[in-house]
């Protein structure tokens, strides 16, 4: 059996930080299960654009359908080596399902790699699983991850921090040096 890797996701998930890591960890060859609460196989969830055009924060706009290959409802934490967490608006309401925090919880207690990139901060500060930790995350979730005890690491957008099992990033700009971070915390190795 593939690898698997579970990848929560909400309506409103930023769209590269959804699509990217699911093309990218499904292309490396392993088995990406993407669930959300009250979704199942076969439904979708709406994504959305985040950019830097030089306003003082992102702007939004619709992003494309993805598609939900996984039951929710089905998920065993046990089944995965690791989980990936999107930013967007999304963390905002899944910070709020009990059975997410418990399943980043369990991932938490397992050890297990957790990538998390901009506002999935959220949910990791919700979970209670930040204390004593350096997260990076969105600026705007500074203050979360520092009144869940974390330390907020305030790096360039394009950079991205480990801190045991924990990978996290500001925004989709640091897919390369999340995403390589991550493959490594999964115990992967890629030559070229």
């Amino acid at each position: 059996m593939a690898k698997q890797i579970l990848m929560l996701v909400g309506d409103y998930a930023e769209d590269y930080e959804t699509m990217v890591p699911f093309q990218f960890l499904t292309g490396l060859g392993y088995t990406v299960h993407a669930v959300c609460p009250d979704k199942k196989a076969g439904d979708s969830i709406a994504t959305a654009i985040h950019d830097f055009e030089g306003e003082q924060t992102y702007s939004e706009k619709r992003g494309h359908n993805f598609a939900i290959n996984h039951d929710f409802t089905a998920v065993n934490t046990t089944d995965y080596i690791g989980l990936v967490i999107p930013g967007g608006r999304a963390p905002e309401y899944l910070r709020m399902n009990a059975r997410v925090i418990e399943i980043v919880q369990e991932f938490d207690t397992a050890k297990k790699p957790i990538a998390s990139v901009c506002h999935g901060a959220q949910i990791l500060a919700a979970a209670d699983v930040l204390q004593g930790r350096t997260c990076s995350a969105y600026p705007a979730c500074a203050a979360e991850v520092q009144l869940a005890g974390g330390k907020y690491a305030d790096i360039a957008v394009t950079e991205a921090v480990t801190d045991g099992h924990l990978v996290t990033a500001p925004a989709w700009p640091a897919h390369p040096a999340w995403l390589a971070q991550y493959v490594k915390a999964l115990g992967a190795t890629i030559q070229i």
